[in-house]
């Protein structure tokens, strides 16, 4: 008997996203549970287990647990997690892992995000479409008879308080002057993490006075999508800020791996600054540790003001492509310090390598803490250059689209590279900018850069209007 439920739908090549009940089910879910177990190797060790806010994560939960343990894995539920409190749990405590989320997605969706022990995560490169196939096939044939092995067993533990005390370990903000942050959790995971990190509800207070936004978990997003990459879900935090004249803002993604950054006057600071201002301290501080050149990792289209501070502050800076297992498997290989992404997606070695939101937020608050001037003054060093942010054109003939640019390119004092998309850069730096088609959706994604506002305009515009003519 064939399964209505076809695993290729959703899953992705990083992570699993569906729609709750049609490309997602308690039954699917129960499948791939079995399937994890089966292609990994893990009859007999731990598995962690945990959820996010929205409606269908306990269910879903305890249908993997079902799986898991039908194939002789011992299940530790770990309720309610952000995933970078996955990704701890995977690290600290050596075993595999699942968090049920759809991150930013809209309520409707759910999904999951697998890691090996040690937080590596699983992707189409480390196991992730042999357990769909697998799943697949425990979904149309059912799942094999167990035979003499034991089922595993189901016992639980919380780790919001280890994972709070460990990020407090990595940044002391104990000696930092005095701010007022508000923080838009969006109604997702940062509600419970943030209180537990930057509030005295498991730990001693810290100088910080934090206003809270959107911090009730309700998976149905009543106030806004949980998409701060959308500058439409800002305008709430940003309000905010200036209302209860702040130092700061932080706005969280749904799962609350992802963090973004409103100055004092409601502007956004730019992911590429962060992770600019970020490299600084955390190259300082593995120099002081007696690392000769740390290593820091960006992707190809975060702004040039990051390689050329790493160079300054005597790292060494190395690209990739967009896409965080690119990222982390470049972070292990590498040994490097840190890593960032246009997204808001930042990455530490004393975090497994893995992604984490809060442990961003932290460094930021203690570089803005550690000196007098407001956070826009401060921003300014790590921006001196005028970016487009990306945009995104829906394009049938994405190659087609991005041939007609270089044809237009020809002549011109320009580099051509092909390592992520296309990337075109003046000669004498004055501008670049990447076309980069999604693999996902029928658009093609523009990211560009420039000295002057001027030029990014010009050079943005001459692109877009290339690119669109082949809409």
């Amino acid at each position: 008997m064939t399964s209505e439920i076809e695993l290729s739908q959703s899953f992705k090549a990083y992570d699993v996203r569906g729609i709750v009940g049609e490309s997602i089910t308690a039954e699917s879910v129960e499948a791939v549970g079995a399937a994890f177990v089966d292609v990994l190797g893990l009859a007999g060790a731990t598995v962690l287990v945990g959820g996010d806010m929205r409606p269908s994560s306990p269910e879903f939960a305890d249908a993997f647990a079902r799986g898991a343990t039908y194939r002789g894995a011992n299940v530790r539920m770990l309720g309610l997690v952000s995933t970078d409190e996955l990704y701890f749990a995977c690290g600290t405590l050596r075993a595999a892992g699942v968090v049920f989320t759809a991150s930013h997605n809209p309520a409707a969706y759910n999904g999951m995000k697998m890691s090996l022990a040690g937080a590596v995560p699983v992707s189409s490169d480390t196991g992730l479409y042999e357990i769909r196939d697998l799943a697949q096939t425990y979904l149309d044939e059912g799942l094999p008879v167990s035979g003499d092995a034991p089922a595993g067993t189901v016992d639980s533990t919380d780790v919001l308080a280890d994972y709070a005390a460990y990020l407090r370990s990595l940044v002391d903000l104990g000696g930092i002057r005095p701010l007022k942050v508000v923080v838009d959790a969006g109604n997702g995971m940062a509600g419970l993490t943030t209180p537990a990190v930057l509030g005295d509800t498991l730990l001693p207070a810290l100088p910080l006075e934090i206003v809270p936004l959107y911090f009730e978990l309700d998976g149905t997003f009543p106030n806004h999508p949980a998409n701060p990459l959308e500058p439409e879900n800002l305008r709430d935090l940003q309000a905010a800020v200036l209302a209860h004249g702040a130092d700061i803002g932080l706005a969280f993604d749904g799962d609350a791996d992802r963090c973004f950054v409103i100055d004092e006057r409601g502007e956004p600071v730019s992911p590429s600054a962060v992770t600019a201002l970020v490299a600084r301290r955390e190259i300082a501080r593995a120099r002081a540790a007696g690392e000769e050149t740390p290593v820091v990792i960006h992707n190809l289209i975060t702004s040039r003001a990051v390689p050329e501070l790493v160079l300054r502050e005597g790292g060494r800076p190395v690209v990739t492509r967009v896409g965080h297992s690119f990222i982390k498997a470049v972070m292990a290989a590498e040994g490097a310090v840190f890593g960032g992404e246009h997204s808001a997606h930042y990455y530490f070695r004393d975090f497994f390598n893995a992604d984490t939101g809060m442990l961003a937020a932290m460094h930021v608050l203690a570089a803005l803490g550690g000196q007098d001037r407001a956070l826009g003054d401060l921003a300014a060093e790590y921006e001196p250059y005028f970016s487009s942010g990306e945009i995104n054109s829906e394009v049938r003939d994405k190659d087609a689209a991005v041939a007609h640019v270089l044809d237009a390119c020809l002549g011109q004092d320009v580099t051509v590279e092909s390592m992520d998309g296309t990337t075109v850069a003046a000669v004498d730096g004055s501008f670049w900018f990447n076309l980069r088609p999604s693999n996902t959706e029928p658009f093609l994604r523009y990211n560009g850069e420039a000295r002057d506002p001027e030029t990014m305009e010009r050079v943005r515009d001459q692109v877009l209007k290339i690119v669109r003519s082949n809409a």
